[in-house]
């Protein structure tokens, strides 16, 4: 495992510090949660690699950039419920819970989101719930979420999301119009959204009803 504690915190320092990520509390979760737990056997190697990877089901798992930068542009500090869209791996949901209070994962595929409640249960991941169900309608029941992270891309901001947000809430969301998909940061302030654009990304489609 040292080799990967190596190649993990190498990835902290070239592929996130370098290149903008500066919150130490995301820096700090991205070196502690091994990425490699949650890669197919076959793609261990490739783990810390500055590059999604396929997990099955024709999803995969964000480049760690990525990841760091959604976390980031939430601003966390601990207390805060989480509502994240596409569980995949379950990477994302572990960097989260080192974050956050408590995180509500969804994921449309069955056989993924057993398998990242495994994984992370195997790690002793604490603070995640995994459910199965069309995540572009969030979960009304469980709402107001403080920060909501969403890994496909959709056509515009779903509404139902936005409704779910509790007052100066932020939502993470990659935004796409028509071949060019813009990971965005919009933050709830009374009736108003702010919304901040964080970069080009490309990400697998948001599929469900307020989705594709």
């Amino acid at each position: 495992m040292g080799a990967y504690a190596d190649l993990r915190q190498r990835m902290v320092e070239r592929q996130l510090r370098r290149r903008g990520i500066g919150d130490e509390r995301v820096l700090a979760a991205m070196a502690t949660v091994p990425r490699e737990a949650f890669v197919p056997a076959a793609l261990r190697h490739r783990a810390y690699a500055d590059s999604a990877l396929p997990i099955g089901e024709g999803q995969t798992i964000s480049q760690p950039w990525i990841v760091a930068a959604i976390c980031q542009a939430l601003a966390l500090d601990g207390r805060e419920l989480v509502l994240e869209v596409g569980t995949g791996s379950g990477y994302s949901a572990a960097v989260l819970a080192e974050l956050a209070g408590s995180v509500v994962s969804v994921e449309r595929h069955p056989s993924l989101a057993d398998a990242a409640a495994a994984t992370l249960v195997r790690l002793g991941v604490a603070g995640v719930e995994v459910l199965v169900a069309d995540g572009s309608r969030g979960l009304p029941e469980r709402a107001p979420f403080d920060a909501i992270a969403v890994h496909a891309a959709a056509p515009a901001p779903p509404p139902a999301l936005v409704a779910q947000l509790a007052e100066g809430g932020r939502l993470v969301v990659p935004i796409a119009s028509g071949e060019v998909e813009t990971l965005t940061l919009l933050r709830r302030q009374g009736n108003e959204l702010e919304a901040r654009d964080l970069g080009p990304c490309r990400f697998v489609p948001l599929i469900g009803d307020q989705g594709y």
